[in-house]
């Protein structure tokens, strides 16, 4: 059974690609929705919008953080997952599963307890002040409770589409988003619980998507499941998952160190309404950018089935679909945007300055936004064939070597203010984006060829 379901083998690679990537994608938009949908009513409260806004803005870092973790041991086991399979080493591809469970159930452990212990000064070191702290300070302390939740949801999801059910992923974040969107309101708004009920209502929608993960992954439909005997750690396949899982780790956590240092940039230049614009920014990047993060995850299962397989022609065409997807999308998104900026920008607050001075650094932010699809296309390649250095290398180049820097410099510089950190970000997606494209169109794919060449 496990020899024919879901083989990436046969077909057309886009169809294959894209049976996983529209589920993926739409499960991604949804899972989005957490944290957007809270941010859409916190900054339409009738009083303190923009101070609550800009307070749940400060935890993004640490939420990145902990997604950084997900991404780690969910996202570096599952490629592993799809190669062995590929192989036909069944019984490997479910203990890198299992392995990767017991460490996201750690890390859940660990994470929590250092940010609650921690929260106060972490939030002032990321820009909080005295008006936004307690906002940021409510929202938190109940989230940080549901972190082991969202390691179980979000992380072993990964290996559920890994598997090919790409539509049983979508429901795992579908079940909350809609438990999300209804319980909001009634405890932001009825309850009058504010920034807490918002938290709450996450909570408990992480809480039934990772149940709901559980139990598929402890079914009769999974083609691997979870077992006790294989959740041991092996130290040799606990660094694999951490080597191929640390790309997506280190943009998690740079995403994190980039948002802490622009926050703080900006309160020292424009104070909490520019913290504000940056939150409401962030939340419009994370929609946009949905879309191409679904393809080249939906790509990935793909490309490594048949990398392992050897079915080198497929992997080549799957790099194709991909990265014509990720441009045009971007395109035309970026076009979008630059004609309707206000409309973005109201989805999230209706404050005439915010708005007001938000539509210039919006512009400035998402120039060129088309040259950030080049770095998820090729960044999915290096992972999806287990080439863990050079994804690693251009998480880190893009964020922590171009952006932070810039972030910090600019400013500074012809009288840029607060202009200077919404540059940054254009600037990196400009030098990023294509050295890593361009790199994996020198490698990877020259040696493609001649690896086909060989298996002939």
């Amino acid at each position: 059974m496990t020899e024919t379901k879901n083989d990436f083998s046969k077909g057309s690679v886009a169809r294959c690609i894209m049976s996983l990537a529209l589920p993926m994608t739409a499960a991604q938009l949804i899972n989005v929705l957490y944290s957007v949908v809270d941010r859409m009513y916190i900054g339409h409260l009738p009083e303190s919008s923009t101070l609550a806004l800009t307070g749940i803005g400060l935890t993004f870092p640490i939420i990145s953080i902990i997604s950084a973790f997900t991404q780690l041991f969910g996202m570096g086991g599952a490629p592993l997952c799809s190669i062995a399979r590929g192989e036909g080493n069944h019984e490997r591809a479910e203990t890198v599963m299992n392995n990767s469970f017991t460490l996201l159930l750690i890390a859940g452990a660990v994470l929590t307890a250092f940010f609650l212990t921690l929260k106060k000064p972490i939030l002032y070191l990321f820009g909080a002040s005295d008006q936004t702290f307690p906002y940021a300070d409510a929202y938190l302390t109940i989230y940080l409770v549901g972190t082991i939740f969202v390691m179980i949801g979000l992380g072993m999801n990964s290996f559920i589409n890994s598997q090919g059910f790409g539509r049983m992923g979508m429901m795992t974040v579908l079940l909350g988003a809609i438990v999300n969107i209804a319980l909001d309101p009634v405890f932001i708004f009825v309850l009058n619980m504010g920034v807490q009920g918002a938290a709450l209502a996450t909570v408990i929608s992480q809480f039934l998507s990772a149940a709901w993960v559980v139990r598929f992954l402890t079914g009769k439909k999974a083609i691997y499941r979870l077992n006790p005997a294989r959740m041991r750690l092996q130290k040799r396949l606990v660094g694999q998952i951490s080597a191929l899982g640390l790309s997506g780790f280190m943009m998690a956590v740079t995403n994190g160190a980039v948002q802490i240092v622009c926050n703080a940039t900006l309160q020292q230049f424009g104070g909490d309404l520019y913290v504000g614009i940056m939150t409401v920014i962030n939340s419009i990047r994370e929609v946009l950018t949905m879309p191409v993060s679904g393809l080249t995850n939906g790509a990935q299962p793909v490309m490594g089935f048949n990398y392992g397989a050897k079915l080198y022609a497929r992997v080549r065409s799957g790099i194709r679909f991909t990265s014509i997807g990720c441009i045009v999308y971007t395109t035309v998104v970026w076009i979008i945007l630059m004609l309707t900026p206000e409309f973005f920008i109201h989805i999230f607050n209706s404050e005439p300055e915010l708005i007001a001075d938000g539509v210039p650094a919006l512009n400035l932010y998402f120039f060129g936004f088309f040259m950030m699809s080049l770095q998820f296309s090729g960044q999915s390649v290096f992972v999806a064939l287990g080439k863990s250095k050079q994804a690693v290398f251009f998480s880190l180049l893009r964020k922590a070597i171009i952006v932070v820097p810039l972030t910090l410099l600019l400013p500074h510089l012809f009288g840029l203010g607060v202009n200077g950190v919404f540059l940054a970000e254009p600037i990196s997606n400009f030098i990023g984006g294509a050295a890593c494209f361009f790199t994996m169109l020198a490698t990877v794919w020259p040696s493609l060829r001649g690896e086909e060449k060989q298996a002939a």
